[in-house]
């Protein structure tokens, strides 16, 4: 019996460290000292908050930058089903997926036969990357400029200014996070 009382009393003493006092403590330093990240690291424009740093939308009209394709169930970007597709490469379901994408972006865009950048073809890991490559951006800067009516070098330059560069060389790739080009965008050019 008395084994009975020592494991209900550990379990209440774990259950109030592990489940309410660490959480607390770890949840206040990150909003001490990460506030912006704490919060969900969300963007506001005009004081409404249009989306986050770390979660891609499901942008479609051609006045804007698109970017990768999400393999979330039910709608794109959806942040409750996140995931891959998981589907192998020899798998036609997947070769089918990849070939609607490649007559997509070949309609959408202005390729003049140059390859398309992987990444607007193919979806991130979790379905949900906010993200493209700076090639995947040039790629379709020439769509987005002709449909709001702006010169190229803007949209170019634009694009430069968004990229964003790995702390250091060798931990990643250069990147450009859609939400905020779209951002950008919208205020040079209103809904082009």
């Amino acid at each position: 019996m008395i084994w009975l009382r020592s494991s209900i009393i550990l379990l209440i003493f774990l259950t109030l460290i592990t489940g309410i006092a660490y959480p607390l403590l770890v949840t206040g330093i990150s909003k001490a000292l990460f506030p912006h990240q704490a919060q969900g690291s969300l963007i506001e424009q005009n004081g409404q908050k249009v989306g986050s740093e770390l979660i891609g939308q499901n942008f479609t009209k051609n006045s804007y930058f698109h970017g990768r394709p999400s393999m979330t169930a039910e709608t794109p970007y959806n942040a409750l089903s996140s995931g891959g597709s998981n589907l192998a490469t020899t798998n036609p379901a997947l070769l089918s997926k990849l070939h609607k994408n490649i007559v997509r972006e070949h309609l959408f865009n202005y390729p003049e036969n140059r390859p398309i950048p992987i990444d607007l073809i193919t979806a991130s890991g979790s379905g949900l990357d906010p993200h493209i490559s700076p090639e995947a951006a040039e790629f379709q800067a020439q769509r987005v400029a002709a449909t709001r009516h702006l010169p190229l070098e803007t949209v170019h330059e634009l694009i430069q200014k968004h990229i964003e560069y790995p702390l250091l060389e060798y931990m990643g790739e250069p990147v450009v996070n859609v939400l905020e080009l779209n951002l950008a965008l919208d205020n040079l050019n209103p809904r082009g």
